[in-house]
C-alpha cells in the first residue's frame, strides 16, 4: 500500500482546504470526529459513523448537518484518493472555541484522508490507569490524556493503557474500546465510554449469529475469572490483549477469530 502524501487531501464543507482554513483548525479543540477505514471505496457500518456525528454536533453546536450532506462530503474525499485509505471526518464551528459565538453555530465538515492502517499486529499488554474521559460518549479531539496516558504505559514496560474509573471499573483504553470473554459470552464493559463504531459492527453481527453478549462491570479483581480480553478501533476489529496491570489473560485466539468473523460479515458499502 503506497504512502505518497500526494495521494490524499483535507477537504472543508467539500472544497480543498486551503492553508488559511487549517491553520486555526491546529490547535483548536471545540470539536469531534469519526474515523474509519476504507477498502475498495467501500465503507463498513457508514450509519453508525452518520449517527455518531449527528448526535455529538447536536450535543456539542445545538444543531447537525443532514447526514446527507455529510454522507457527500465523505464520498468526494474517497472519490478523490485511492480505493483503500484511512478517513477522519472532524466536525467544528469557525466560531472556534473559549466564546459564546460557537453557541448553536452552524457546523463545519473537514475530512482528511490518509494512507490505510491495519493497526498493531498485538497481542498488547495495557497498564492499569485511573482516568475518566470528559464527555466519555463523544469522540472529542484535543484529548491529552490519552497521549499523556500512552507515554506513561511505555515507561512501564506495557504497551498502551485502559482506563478505570472512580468505582474501580474498566471503561475503555486509549483509542480503543475493550471487549471481554469468558468462553461463551462476549462481555461489554458497564461504564461511561465511547461507543465505537467497529464495536457497534461487531455488536450486531455477534446478534445476528446468535453469540451471546451482556454489558458487565469489570474490574481488575473480575479479571482473574475472564478467558480473554481485546481491543478495538477503526483500525481493527480486534487485538488481544494478554495483560491488564498486574492481571494476566490467555491470549484467546478463537475470541478474536470470533471478534474478526463477525466484522467481515457487515457488508461493506458504497457511500455515494
Amino acid at each position: 500500500m503506497s504512502s505518497d502524501a500526494s495521494l490524499y487531501g483535507a477537504w472543508i464543507d467539500g472544497h480543498a482546504a486551503t492553508p488559511d482554513e487549517l491553520i486555526p483548525r491546529a490547535f483548536a479543540g471545540f470539536a469531534h470526529f469519526t474515523a474509519m477505514q476504507v477498502r475498495g471505496r467501500r465503507v463498513k457500518g457508514l450509519d453508525l459513523h452518520l449517527a455518531r456525528l449527528r448526535k455529538a454536533s447536536m450535543a456539542l453546536f445545538g444543531r447537525a448537518l443532514p447526514d446527507e450532506q455529510v454522507a457527500s462530503r465523505i464520498a468526494a474525499a474517497i472519490a478523490a484518493g485511492p480505493e483503500d485509505l484511512s478517513l477522519t471526518a472532524t466536525v467544528f464551528s469557525r466560531k472556534g472555541e473559549f466564546t459564546a459565538d460557537s453557541m448553536d453555530a452552524e457546523p463545519v465538515v473537514l475530512v482528511r484522508t490518509a494512507a490505510p492502517s491495519s493497526g498493531p499486529k498485538g497481542p498488547l499488554r495495557l497498564a492499569a490507569v485511573d482516568y475518566e474521559r470528559p464527555l466519555a460518549a463523544i469522540k472529542h479531539v484535543g484529548e491529552v490524556g490519552k497521549t499523556h496516558y500512552l507515554h506513561q504505559a511505555i515507561r512501564q514496560g506495557f504497551d498502551d493503557a485502559a482506563f478505570r474509573d472512580r468505582h474501580g471499573r474498566l471503561s475503555e483504553a486509549t483509542i480503543w474500546n475493550l471487549a471481554f470473554w469468558d468462553g461463551d459470552t462476549v462481555i461489554w464493559p458497564k461504564a461511561a465510554m465511547l461507543t465505537g463504531t467497529t464495536m457497534g459492527i461487531v455488536q450486531r453481527q455477534l446478534e445476528r449469529l446468535g453469540i451471546p453478549q451482556r454489558r458487565e462491570e469489570i474490574t481488575l479483581e473480575k479479571l482473574q475469572s475472564l478467558s480473554g480480553a481485546a481491543v478495538m478501533n477503526s483500525w481493527t476489529p480486534g487485538i488481544a490483549v494478554t495483560a491488564i496491570g498486574s492481571n494476566v489473560l490467555p491470549e484467546a485466539r478463537p475470541f478474536i477469530a470470533l471478534l474478526h468473523d463477525a466484522y467481515e460479515a457487515e457488508p461493506a458499502r458504497e457511500t455515494s
